[in-house]
C-alpha cells in the first residue's frame, strides 16, 4: 500500500494542549507525485477551562482576517476529530502526518485524536519537514530554516495562518522537497 502524505496545520491559542486549544485543523493528501487528493479543515471549540496563552493572544490580534477565520463554523473537539478519523480512513493508502514542524502540529492532533477519538490511524508516523530538509540539504536543523531553502521548492501558494491554505502549501513544499531527494538532485 502506498503512503498518502497529510501535510497538516494547526492554530492554536498557546504552545500545548490542555491548557490551551486547538483553534483549527487544516490537513491536505498528497501522494507522492504531488497530487492533492483531498481535503480536510475544522474550526473547533475551545477546550473546557483552557485559556489562551497571552503571548499567543497577542500574536493573535495582529492577524485579525486568520482569527476570525478559525472561529467561524465551530465543532466539538469531539465531532471534528471523529470526523478527522474518518476522512483519514477513507483515504487510499498509508497515512504519514507531515508538517512544518511536525513537533508542535503533531503534538495537538495526536493528544486531541486520543482524548477525543481514543486512537491515530497515524500512529506514531510523523513526518518533520524541518528535518528532511536538513537531510536533502545536507545542512545543519537550525540552517534548515524556510528562508535557506532553495526558491525551486516553493509554489506560488499563499501563507495565510488559515490552517487549511498552509497546510496546501506545505504539503506543496513537501512533495517538490521529496522529489529533489528521490531524483538525486
Amino acid at each position: 500500500m502506498n503512503e498518502i502524505y497529510i501535510s497538516t496545520d494547526v492554530e492554536t491559542d498557546g504552545p500545548i494542549p490542555g491548557p490551551h486549544s486547538m483553534l483549527s485543523i487544516g490537513s491536505a493528501a498528497y501522494t507522492a507525485d504531488k497530487v492533492l487528493v483531498a481535503t480536510f479543515s475544522a474550526n473547533l471549540e475551545t477546550l473546557p477551562g483552557a485559556q489562551a496563552h497571552p503571548k499567543t493572544a497577542e500574536w493573535w490580534a495582529t492577524q485579525p482576517e486568520a482569527w476570525a477565520a478559525c472561529r467561524k463554523d465551530l465543532e466539538s473537539p469531539e465531532q471534528a476529530m471523529a470526523r478527522y478519523v474518518s476522512w483519514i480512513k477513507s483515504l487510499a493508502g498509508k497515512p504519514v502526518f507531515v508538517a512544518y514542524p511536525a513537533g508542535f502540529d503533531f503534538l495537538f492532533v495526536y493528544w486531541y485524536l486520543i482524548k477525543f477519538v481514543g486512537e491515530s490511524p497515524f500512529s506514531h508516523s510523523a513526518l518533520d519537514m524541518k528535518s528532511f530538509a536538513m537531510a536533502v540539504l545536507n545542512t545543519d536543523y537550525r540552517a534548515a530554516t524556510k528562508r535557506n531553502m532553495p526558491k525551486r521548492w516553493f509554489d506560488p501558494l499563499p501563507h495565510t495562518h488559515v490552517a487549511l491554505d498552509d497546510a496546501i502549501e506545505q504539503g506543496a513544499l513537501f512533495c517538490n522537497m521529496l522529489k529533489e531527494s528521490r531524483s538525486g538532485r
